[in-house]
């Protein structure tokens, strides 16, 4: 039975062909539908669109509790419909092969990095791998926590694990290999949104928004100069401010954490498209393709709040912003229904597109504080220095017209908040141009994001040493985001006039080569954190380490039906809960300070769970009526419960049912 979680190569390159087939469906079904609107950015544009509805068709067939699979089914009609119209050209489709190229070859480098370091191991991944399996094995709206037996997940935002839950239902991949193929499908969607925002800004160097997704923060250069390892310098450098985390796109795709600040970024780069695009086309668009476009952001921005809440605390202010922008554009041409549509109907469709969510919803927030122990200027710069930079030589000229404008900097120091002074220099030149272009405008938003987080923070439970960390980690990568696009776009228009242009010879082989080396990097550079197994099976290497347990998930996920579980508890980012993570069967707790963080503990759960547990595995008497409590119906009792309680398992209340390597599963009598 230990082999029953190992998966044969063949299986998994099936997996990754089936889970292509099932997004080049959902995206040719959708691409000529956005050709009157999108032009020729309706290639691009159907990667994440198609996505985005498909997930949220099949979020509405769980919450209605009917299978996930019928959401195929709108993609399988558009998709003949479209090939009976002949629709689907072999000349259009072959022109599109630069939107293909990016997307794949984006792609299979993440598959190449997940091939190097497939573990679901150690960080946020047996949270990740938990809510994928919970997803899969009973895709119900609210999802199943896994971890608190008889709750929901409609206490966090779980939209991402659904997403890629779903794309494993429908494709046919088990979850311990969807979780591999997450990533990858969140970089290649980015690629091509970001590609697309090139080529709709840029008139040469379309390709180098790419850029943002491939380069480390100034800091990273920081700690290779202190001598560091290769590990140590990919953390570190993501850990720069002081009591707060600082991640850049490279080091969150390279650690793997299959996280929804890591998904939603493809969202946001799609918003963002979209918004630009608004912008800049809204006056040729016919009333219907207006009407698309609305959709389409309505259904992006309306998604945030269930792949990542932080971003729309963000990106709904800058969806207005973008709304007041348009109107403005086109106030004088046309009348106010038409200028003003996008303002008005995009913040209403996308509250109504997942209304059932916010009912359902449980969580709640601290509020708005004022920082009292701000960041390091150095430590600061040592995560922004490269867009301040570049920000600051683009603005050089205004710089030295205007000097008196560096005077806002001032009250900033002198109130104890020097970083933000940083950010407000090139900021109050930005504001003070008469006009502004899209990259500007992207600028202006990032550069007052940074500000705030040196001025504001949200509370949460993190305490008072970390009272800014969920903060300023869940907005840098939104602000890298923004000020990486407008900083590279405006680099790029800069450059465009001092640098000939490169053969079509010489730019192939360029791309070629650095391709190649980048996909050669993984297994050259020791990212594997020694878990590293060249699987995209993310549970393969427990059948070696721990073979009991490989053996009880491959039992445990093979059972139909309503099951709960009991199994030790021992605190967060531990072996402990691995049962629960693999299999995605409800546990009565598992990682409780997680728990703790998205449901407090005015019932006093945390301490009662907790004992439960312990009393069930150390008091035979009282465990069938604790377990009865919690309709749980399997003990498990493996190398992590003997060590952690003084196992005492009654015969005549239970029934062994499994034992392999030392795990052993029972089943409580009657049950």
């Amino acid at each position: 039975m230990t082999e029953g979680i190992r998966l044969s190569a063949e299986l998994q390159a099936v997996s990754v062909i089936s889970w292509l087939c099932v997004l080049s469906l959902l995206q040719l079904s959708l691409y000529p539908s956005l050709k009157k609107t999108f032009g020729d950015y309706a290639f691009p544009a159907s990667f994440p669109a198609s996505l985005l509805i498909f997930t949220l068709i099949s979020w509405y067939c769980g919450l209605v509790r009917f299978p996930v699979q019928l959401a195929l089914v709108p993609f399988c009609i558009l998709f003949v419909y479209h090939l009976s119209c002949r629709h689907f050209t072999a000349g259009d489709l072959r022109s599109q092969w630069r939107w293909e190229l990016v997307f794949l070859l984006f792609f299979f480098l993440m598959l190449d990095v997940r091939f190097a370091n497939p573990t679901i191991s150690y960080a946020e991944k047996f949270m990740d791998h938990a809510f994928l399996a919970s997803v899969m094995r009973n895709p119900v709206v609210p999802p199943l926590d896994p971890w608190f037996a008889g709750g929901f997940l409609n206490i966090y935002y779980y939209l991402g694990y659904w997403m890629f839950g779903c794309l494993g239902l429908v494709s046919s991949v088990p979850s311990n290999i969807a979780f591999n193929l997450a990533l990858p499908t969140v970089l290649g969607m980015a690629a091509v949104t970001l590609y697309a925002i090139g080529d709709l800004l840029l008139d040469r160097f379309r390709w180098a928004p790419l850029i943002i997704l491939l380069v480390p923060s100034p800091s990273f250069f920081y700690q290779i100069i202190q001598g560091k390892g290769v590990n140590a310098v990919l953390w570190d450098s993501t850990r720069t401010i002081t009591s707060t985390i600082n991640e850049y796109p490279l080091f969150s795709f390279i650690w793997g954490d299959v996280h929804p600040h890591v998904i939603g970024i493809f969202n946001q780069l799609f918003l963002l498209f979209v918004l630009m695009f608004a912008w800049k086309r809204w006056s040729g668009l016919s009333s219907a393709g207006r009407w698309v476009l609305c959709t389409l952001a309505a259904i992006s921005l309306g998604s945030m709040p269930l792949l990542n809440t932080w971003d729309v605390l963000i990106y709904a202010p800058v969806t207005v912003l973008f709304g007041i922008l348009i109107w403005r554009k086109n106030r004088y041409s046309e009348p106010l229904s038409g200028s003003a549509r996008f303002l008005f109907a995009v913040p209403l469709l996308s509250l109504a597109c997942y209304l059932p969510f916010y009912i359902q919803l449980k969580t709640s927030t601290g509020g708005i504080a004022l920082v009292h122990a701000p960041s390091d200027p150095i430590q600061f710069a040592l995560v922004h220095g490269f867009f301040i930079a570049v920000l600051l030589a683009v603005l050089s000229k205004d710089i030295m017209q205007k000097p008196y404008y560096l005077l806002a900097a001032v009250p900033f120091v002198i109130a104890g908040y020097p970083a933000a002074a940083i950010a407000i220099v090139p900021l109050v030149y930005l504001l003070a141009k008469k006009e502004h272009d899209s990259a500007e405008v992207l600028a202006i938003i990032g550069l007052v994001l940074i500000t705030f987080c040196e001025l504001f923070y949200l509370k949460d439970n993190m305490g008072d040493t970390y009272f800014r960390m969920n903060t300023v980690f869940k907005c840098y990568l939104p602000a890298w985001v923004l000020l990486g696009i407008s900083t590279v776009v405006m680099a790029g228009e800069a450059l465009s006039s001092r640098i000939p242009v490169i053969s079509p010879r010489l730019q192939a082989a360029t791309v070629i080569a650095v391709a190649a080396a980048l996909f050669i990097a993984p297994f050259v550079i020791p990212l594997d954190l020694n878990y590293g197994s060249r699987t995209l099976d993310g549970l393969d290497y427990l059948t070696a380490a721990h073979p009991g347990d490989a053996a009880a998930v491959a039992y445990l996920r093979a059972l139909p039906g309503d099951v709960r579980i009991v199994e030790a508890e021992g605190g967060d980012y531990t072996y402990y809960s691995r049962i629960s993570s693999f299999s995605g069967i409800p546990a009565i707790i598992g990682m409780p300070f997680h728990e703790y963080m998205w449901r407090g503990d005015d019932a006093g759960w945390y301490n009662e769970r907790i004992s439960d547990v312990q009393v069930i595995y150390e008091n035979p008497e009282r465990a069938p009526a604790l377990m009865r409590k919690y309709n749980a119906q399997l003990l498990i009792a493996g190398q992590p419960e003997r060590d952690r309680y003084r196992v005492n398992i009654s015969s005549s209340s239970f029934d062994l049912v499994f034992s392999s390597g030392g795990t052993e599963i029972y089943q409580l009598k009657g049950e």
